[in-house]
């Protein structure tokens, strides 16, 4: 009888790399500090040139009632002014709340706003399974099924904490949120046949979370895009809803890329950037739950670059460094 094999996680995610340790090609990160829907409409249209087709917008939108959500008025404008014809994607979700079958999923929206355009529940007609390539942990990953029936998508993130993945950005957004509530997440969050449904942990769960966003990433190759908003960054993921832990971490902007890896990383780099009174809570969150291994998984993975050039959109797009991106930022205030 064949032995089974085994399959040793990574390691390192508990500990910041620097910049200048990094090395590899550059990607092309544009940055804004305009909170607002005039800075988010100004940023997509730098990354939206190869949005074509049918476009399906990832977007987490919260449980009911969540205060720190990306706000319903700026994706509505959004919406409206540059992606008439989109429609916001999501799943149903493993745990057991507002979101988890299809019905209070339904309701959840209209609780929260989201009812100026389509949303479609991928997986509320059944799964399809997506292939991994180069993945150690799967080799195809369990989706929404409709996730198919777009030619584009854009990864709308709001960046925050995450009691799991320690950070909650493009990939968490689109390796959770893709996946099916059922299948596609309890492949990537409990091991099979143990009675804890959230066993996986630290580095393994980075790994199999980066896998099946790596599997929607090549799906749609060259026509999805990413956008992450440094706004409201509790410790919390807004799947806390309600019950998420205060915001302490300053506001920063929004980031935009055609690089997965390089705008995670950005975001990443820039909460680092922040004084460390600032950002101790954010960082000890990200730490502790091993998340960066997020990004040097996707690095691995050939996902992106973990080197950048910021572009500051609102001043002539100059190359900035971290440190004057966030050089203006105050403490954040509720």
């Amino acid at each position: 009888m064949a032995s089974e094999k085994i399959i040793i996680p990574g390691s390192g995610g508990d500990r910041y790399l620097p910049y200048e340790q990094r090395q590899g090609n550059e990607s092309i990160v544009y940055f804004t500090r305009d909170l607002s829907a005039k800075g988010l409409k100004k940023l997509y249209k730098r990354i939206n040139g190869k949005l074509s087709g049918k476009v399906g917008i990832k977007l987490h939108t919260g449980e009911q009632n969540g205060p720190n959500i990306i706000p319903r008025p700026w994706v509505q404008a959004l919406v409206e002014d540059c992606l008439p014809d989109a429609a916001i994607v999501e799943t149903n979700t493993y745990y057991e709340g507002d979101r988890y079958t299809t019905e209070l999923h339904r309701e959840t929206l209209k609780v929260n706003g989201w009812t100026f355009c389509p949303v479609d529940i991928m997986d509320e007609e059944g799964t399809v399974m997506l292939p991994v390539k180069g993945g150690k942990w799967f080799t195809e990953m369990s989706m929404g099924k409709n996730l198919l029936a777009y030619d584009s998508l854009l990864a709308l993130t709001h960046f925050k904490g995450h009691v799991k993945g320690g950070f909650g950005g493009s990939n968490k957004n689109i390796g959770i949120g893709c996946a099916d509530g059922r299948i596609g997440k309890a492949m990537i969050h409990t091991t099979p046949g143990s009675d804890d449904m959230w066993d996986i942990s630290d580095e393994e769960f980075m790994e199999r979370m980066t896998e099946s966003t790596k599997a929607t990433v090549d799906h749609f190759g060259q026509h999805i895009a990413y956008i992450n908003v440094l706004r409201n960054m509790s410790v919390s993921c807004d799947c806390e809803g309600c019950a998420a832990m205060p915001v302490v971490t300053p506001n920063i902007g929004m980031v935009a890329s055609l690089d997965i890896l390089a705008a995670d990383q950005a975001s990443i780099d820039l909460v680092y950037a922040l004084e460390e009174q600032d950002h101790a809570d954010l960082v000890e969150r990200i730490q502790s739950r091993h998340a960066h291994r997020q990004l040097s998984y996707m690095k691995e993975l050939d996902m992106g670059n973990d080197r950048y050039i910021l572009v500051d959109i609102d001043n002539g797009d100059a190359h900035i460094s971290l440190k004057d991106a966030v050089k203006d930022v105050v403490p954040f205030t509720d």
